[in-house]
């Protein structure tokens, strides 16, 4: 585990049930861990699905966080506040409750057999670019900013879905 607060940016996001709320709750259990701090969340968009076309819209976010724990460890965190809100694995970019992705571990570069990070498809994915430059604009991943990836991306069918800043409070909902 480092001793310090390492800067992390997470991708969140679901199209069963109410996915708002489903978000809401996970960063709320990521606030509320000890090694966890929530830094900064983004707009909220209406995304049409990727990968896998023939279902509902998901709804995407991005929040930064400081952590403690190491890359694999909140990797497993994040997995761990999936299964408790009964995400089912059944199919790849299919219908979820919640999906948790770690996009970025600091300046970190890490391939393990469990994770990638940088993300490998972040950077060609709007859904993830648009609400990342919301929060990180000028964040480098893979020697280019945030938004100079945004602007390459098809950022077709996204639409800002909330209607207050914070969202994802208990206050704004």
């Amino acid at each position: 585990m480092p001793d310090r607060w390492i800067s992390a940016a997470l991708g969140l996001g679901g199209n069963v049930g109410d996915p708002k709320a489903a978000m809401a709750t996970a960063l709320a259990a990521l606030n509320a861990h000890d090694d966890c701090r929530l830094v900064s969340v983004s707009e909220l968009y209406r995304t049409p699905p990727w990968g896998k076309t023939d279902q509902a819209d998901f709804f995407n976010c991005c929040a930064l966080i400081e952590t403690r724990l190491a890359a694999e460890t909140l990797l497993d965190l994040c997995l761990d506040i999936e299964r408790g809100m009964k995400r089912v694995r059944v199919e790849r970019w299919g219908p979820r409750t919640i999906d948790i992705d770690v996009l970025t571990y600091g300046a970190a570069h890490i391939v393990t057999e469990r994770v990638e990070i940088p993300h490998p498809r972040m950077m060609e994915r709007a859904f993830v670019l648009m609400p990342l430059a919301d929060i990180a604009p000028d964040m480098e991943v893979n020697g280019r900013r945030v938004s100079e990836w945004l602007s390459d991306a098809d950022k077709s069918g996204i639409v800002r879905a909330n209607k207050k800043r914070e969202w994802w409070t208990t206050s704004a909902r």
